[in-house]
């Protein structure tokens, strides 16, 4: 697995096959971050079939065929879209693209798996909340710091199980490597990516949803700023927001292109989870000057302190759990407004952000 470069991890797990062979099939479509991989990877671990690809890169489209043998490249999007038997289309376009093509997945019948963020605008956002009610189909999200990542599912587990009582606040910390000469043209334009809170930031907005077990939150402070890359102007390397839910939980949210080349893995990412009795830290990619090996879970209560090591051991139920869904129409692995909803809290924490000079 690739760990030193963000754009291209894609985490493998153990196959845990929830459909027999031909039952569920789907394809790729938008190659442009390398989330793609992680995405496939996990929807074929569950027994997903994928059958057909599309990019307009032919060199993209030859990548993926090498990782992803069987799979058929189409001529277009529209013959993709043609295709009955397929049930699903996952995609990691250009961010600002990944709202008008998952609005033509939905019009085609077809349900949606989108890389993270889902959406650059408010207005994506509004037009995919009435084709997901025209259409009756799924547009989900790939947020991959907790759904691809064991430590995140385990704790989550451990919340539900009411290891740490309420959960009262969530503080995440996102440092990412910005690797420059690896990164496309887009990568460094405000208007294609939506700036630092709605890219990497919608990560930890939707985690704060989720551990908290929080309906909606607002946006209490947000600032971004551009330390450290000041050849590309747009570029914002740095990000914080606090947001406050509906429950009274609050969250605190850092996240940052600054990640130093000595460390070992693309970035430390972390995730602190208070509770009324005890409290959880994530130590997801590598435990820092220790072990390469992520997934780590602190956990200390009322009992003691506990140290969990989770890689290998937990899983990742995201994609089984998506693909049944599609199958049944039902809403265990997201329901359709917590996806939206954590993408709308990334958009207004950007467009309130005030950016320090």
């Amino acid at each position: 697995m690739q760990k030193s470069d963000g754009m291209n991890y894609a985490p493998e797990g153990k196959p845990a096959p929830v459909v027999d062979k031909g039952e569920f099939l789907f394809a790729a479509v938008g190659l442009d971050h390398g989330h793609i991989y992680g995405q496939c990877k996990g929807l074929t671990e569950a027994g997903g079939e994928l059958r057909y690809v599309f990019d307009p890169d032919p060199a993209k489209v030859d990548k993926f065929c090498s990782v992803f043998a069987g799979v058929e490249p189409l001529r277009s999007e529209a013959e993709v879209l043609d295709k009955t038997e397929i049930r699903l289309v996952t995609a990691a376009a250009i961010p600002n693209e990944r709202g008008p093509l998952g609005l033509r997945v939905l019009a085609a019948g077809k349900d949606y798996l989108t890389d993270k963020a889902p959406f650059t605008t408010l207005e994506q956002l509004a037009a995919a909340r009435v084709a997901v009610q025209a259409t009756g189909r799924k547009y989900m999200v790939y947020y991959s710091e907790r759904l691809h990542v064991e430590c995140a599912v385990r704790a989550g587990q451990l919340i539900e199980q009411g290891a740490i009582g309420r959960v009262v606040q969530v503080m995440g910390l996102g440092p990412h490597r910005s690797s420059p000469a690896s990164r496309p043209a887009w990568f460094w334009s405000k208007e294609k990516t939506g700036g630092i809170l709605c890219d990497i930031g919608s990560h930890q907005f939707e985690q704060f949803l989720h551990y908290s077990g929080a309906q909606s939150a607002e946006v209490v402070h947000a600032q971004v700023a551009n330390y450290h890359h000041k050849h590309y102007p747009e570029f914002e390397d740095w990000g914080e927001a606090s947001l406050r839910a509906d429950n009274g939980a609050t969250n605190y949210v850092r996240v940052d292109w600054l990640n130093p080349d000595g460390l070992r893995t693309w970035g430390d990412g972390r995730t602190f989870i208070l509770g009324t009795a005890g409290y959880i830290e994530l130590r997801k990619y590598l435990d820092v000057g220790r072990e390469l090996e992520g997934d780590q879970l602190y956990l200390v209560d009322q009992q003691g302190e506990h140290h969990i090591r989770c890689h290998g051991e937990v899983g990742y139920p995201f994609f089984g759990q998506l693909i049944l869904d599609c199958l049944n129409r039902t809403e265990n692995a997201m329901t359709q407004e917590h996806a939206f909803r954590a993408a709308e809290l990334c958009l207004h924490a950007q467009a309130m952000a005030r950016k320090i000079e």
